[in-house]
């Protein structure tokens, strides 16, 4: 039989995925010959530390916060399907200024959206995101 997860175990479990990604960047800063490489792998590290930190304050405050309302199925998928088309033209809308956007957030963007997808396949999506990027650098212009 399948376990519920409750909010508060998804949070710990997505503090927990932070957690050992931010871990594996702090290896990699220790191994690394390069300063420049080893500066950005404690950058990264220093950020998911600091999600899995605010994920940690949700999870340990849950009882304390304010919740929207339960929805039900038709309700949910409707409001999915609304964040989808709002998340499809915003992303769209991005993509578009990407050329005009300084270097440092396009790093930043590309990093966070590459953290989005399950925690093994980052390297994939990573290089699926660049593909794409690369594909598509001189359509906004």
């Amino acid at each position: 039989m399948l376990r519920e997860i409750s909010q508060k175990d998804a949070l710990m479990f997505t503090t927990a995925q932070y957690r050992a990604k931010a871990a594996e960047y702090t290896k990699l800063a220790k191994a690394t010959d390069s300063p420049a490489e080893a500066s950005e792998f404690r950058k990264r590290e220093q950020s998911l530390t600091a999600l899995a930190d605010n994920e940690q304050w949700l999870s340990n405050n849950y009882d304390q916060t304010v919740h929207a309302p339960r929805l039900n199925e038709t309700d949910r998928a409707a409001l999915a399907a609304e964040e989808e088309n709002i998340l499809k033209y915003l992303g769209a809308a991005v993509i578009m200024q990407w050329n005009t956007l300084p270097a440092k957030l396009q790093r930043e963007l590309f990093d966070t959206a590459g953290s989005m997808g399950e925690l093994l396949d980052t390297a994939n999506l990573r290089g699926q995101i660049a593909r794409f990027l690369h594909k598509h650098k001189d359509d906004g212009q």
